[in-house]
């Protein structure tokens, strides 16, 4: 993105942007904010606050103040053709009807983002091979505001894989609108430095009879805080949303979801698992699904599992559910935390598997099957390379033994 837009300049397009109207039918959640640009509607945080409680928020320096950065992270893309990344300013982002900021943090990257990006996908596009953006940091004290749209024409077909290298601190907010009957793939792989911190807000708005499956997995950073938001535009439309993460020692990874299910006949499902690993390594996921009175005939679930393989570790999932009508066709969530299946080991190790190598198989199997309902052949192997090098690390040390 360009670095000359002056502090003065952003501040005037971010006013500009709020001289739009404002959403009629605002989140009414008590778990989710209500969406704003005003920085006024988003105070400096204390810790206390619920979307705040579990967050190391000294880790975030930087992130929360209002200052303007020239920092910058590199870009390399590969687009298909027909595919555009172009830059717009904040206003013409907001025209486009992006999702408003949720939190702090996504409000200063429209302030301070000096503009957007627009990764735009045509109407009717049958896009055969995947669009891949990678974003790289070189300094883990430079200060980077992010600001990014993806728009998805009506009736297209797109795989896109953003995958986050390197050291920075970085926050971002990104829109994703995906037009009535298109179906999108998008994966965001955030494989960081462990230096670094990062803050992201994913603002997904499903349009009539379109099919999304949002994907993000998180291995490296010092911390990583991410909030995914889904809303709908008509009804039909569908929305998978999936999670694979790994904290070692030291790290904080926390995923914030919130599907709000604005129209009828909408579904949603969202599967997030995680494993844990380290003195220190703390794991959060926050999951809540507002069902509004208008939406009748919806389905939703939610669920998340997390695996603890050593001690010192801490993971906290919490799953909610708000139901304004009764007329629904399905919901439900589901929660667990725990150590390895002590039934899956004794079968293994009865066919003379040995036993660094029968909890190695456990929690890959336990990955397993999430790597194929993502489904992304363009980073299946990277998923696969990703887990082992990270049970390689210290398999050993999970029993007391060598591996």
């Amino acid at each position: 993105m360009s670095t000359t837009t002056t502090a003065v300049e952003a501040a005037e397009a971010v006013r500009a942007a709020l001289e739009v109207d404002p959403p009629k039918d605002v989140v009414q959640s008590h778990l989710h904010p209500t969406p704003s640009y005003d920085l006024a509607d988003h105070p400096m945080p204390l810790g206390r606050e619920e979307i705040w409680r579990f967050t190391p928020l000294k880790r975030l320096a930087g992130l929360l103040d209002d200052q303007p950065s020239d920092g910058h992270l590199s870009w390399t893309t590969h687009l298909p053709a027909g595919v555009t990344l172009t830059e717009i300013s904040a206003a013409e982002a907001v025209a486009l009807g992006e999702v408003l900021p949720s939190d702090r943090p996504a409000a200063l990257a429209v302030a301070h983002g000096g503009g957007a990006m627009l990764l735009d996908i045509p109407a009717e596009a049958e896009l055969d091979e995947a669009i891949r953006v990678e974003l790289h940091g070189d300094d883990p004290d430079t200060l980077v505001w992010g600001h990014l749209v993806v728009r998805v024409g009506a009736q297209a077909r797109a795989t896109v894989v953003f995958e986050h290298t390197g050291s920075v601190r970085y926050s971002a907010t990104t829109s994703v609108l995906v037009g009535d009957g298109a179906q999108l793939v998008m994966a965001s792989l955030y494989d960081w430095a462990d230096d670094t911190a990062h803050v992201g807000q994913v603002g997904v708005r499903v349009g009539r009879d379109a099919h999304v499956r949002i994907a993000e997995v998180t291995f490296g950073g010092d911390i990583v805080r991410t909030s995914t938001n889904v809303d709908y535009t008509g009804p039909g439309g569908e929305a998978e949303v999936l999670g694979l993460y790994f904290a070692d020692a030291g790290q904080h990874i926390e995923h914030r979801l919130f599907v709000d299910h604005t129209a009828p006949k909408t579904r949603s499902h969202v599967v997030y698992k995680g494993a844990l690993q380290g003195e220190k390594a703390h794991t959060v996921w926050v999951g809540n699904v507002l069902i509004r009175k208008i939406a009748e005939g919806i389905e939703t679930y939610e669920e998340n599992r997390n695996l603890v393989l050593t001690d010192g570790c801490q993971s906290d999932s919490v799953p909610n559910l708000e139901i304004e009508t009764g007329e629904i066709a399905g919901a439900g969530h589901a929660s667990a935390t725990g150590r390895f299946d002590d039934e899956q080991l004794f079968y293994l190790r009865s066919r003379g598997i040995s036993e660094v190598e029968a909890r190695r198989l456990v929690v890959y199997g336990f990955f397993n099957d999430l790597i194929r309902r993502i489904d992304v052949p363009a980073i299946e192997a990277q998923l696969h390379s990703a887990v082992e090098a990270e049970l390689a690390a210290t398999m050993g040390s999970l029993i007391g033994v060598d591996a």
